[in-house]
């Protein structure tokens, strides 16, 4: 059952050695992940290729979830933190600031893919995890952040707060399910700039609506 995988590291490592090792493990699991696939991935595979021991694998991860589910945990980080410096950095304009971010966004799922399908079975659990819970607020605030800065102030708050929600729920809905599929990075740019043009295009009406009904008032 999927209610039975413990997600969470058994230990964290404490000494140099000790995050040596669980770096190895990672490295490996996600070696193991991109070159067999979602359906051989095994503890024994990932302890093979990092030169461990299972024992020593065990004692930090109790299960394949865990390994693959602190892999996914890794990439939200370093995408979040990706999305953030793109949308703080105002020396580019507003248009470039979300082509980029969206770019960065799809290729994210695009790579996570092979790891959503192998932590399918704990899929229950993981949902609805602190660092899920992180993640998905990181994302809100990101979009936020940018609608914010992209929009005059004539934009009600309301009406910000809409589109900042609209663009997240059409990024992460669509970018999952453009990800479900084998994509080739042609493929995945070309996604990402039809959904780019599409937010600059919503954005630009929004500033136009409420420009000329605040100069008609």
């Amino acid at each position: 059952m999927a209610s039975s995988l413990p997600l969470n590291p058994r230990k964290n490592p404490q000494q140099a050695r000790s995050e040596g090792l669980v770096a190895a493990i990672l490295e490996a699991a996600a070696q193991v992940l991109a070159e067999e696939g979602a359906a051989r991935f095994t503890t024994a595979r990932v302890a093979e290729r990092a030169g461990v021991s299972v024992g020593s694998l065990y004692q930090y991860f109790p299960n394949k979830a865990a390994i693959l589910f602190r892999l996914q945990v890794n990439e939200w980080q370093r995408t979040s933190s990706m999305m953030r410096r793109i949308v703080e950095d105002l020396s580019k304009p507003a248009h470039d600031r979300i082509r980029e971010l969206v770019q960065v966004f799809i290729h994210s799922e695009c790579e996570e893919a092979a790891m959503r399908v192998a932590l399918s079975d704990a899929a229950p659990l993981y949902r609805d995890t602190q660092e899920t819970r992180v993640f998905r607020r990181a994302g809100r605030e990101t979009i936020r952040q940018y609608i914010a800065g992209a929009l005059p102030a004539s934009v009600p708050a309301d009406a910000q707060t809409t589109a900042a929600e609209m663009i997240r729920l059409t990024l992460t809905s669509a970018g999952k399910r453009f990800s479900e599929s084998p994509r080739t990075q042609d493929e995945i740019t070309r996604c990402a700039e039809a959904m780019a043009d599409m937010f600059i295009a919503y954005i630009d009406a929004l500033e136009q609506r409420h420009n000329t009904g605040s100069g008609q008032a």
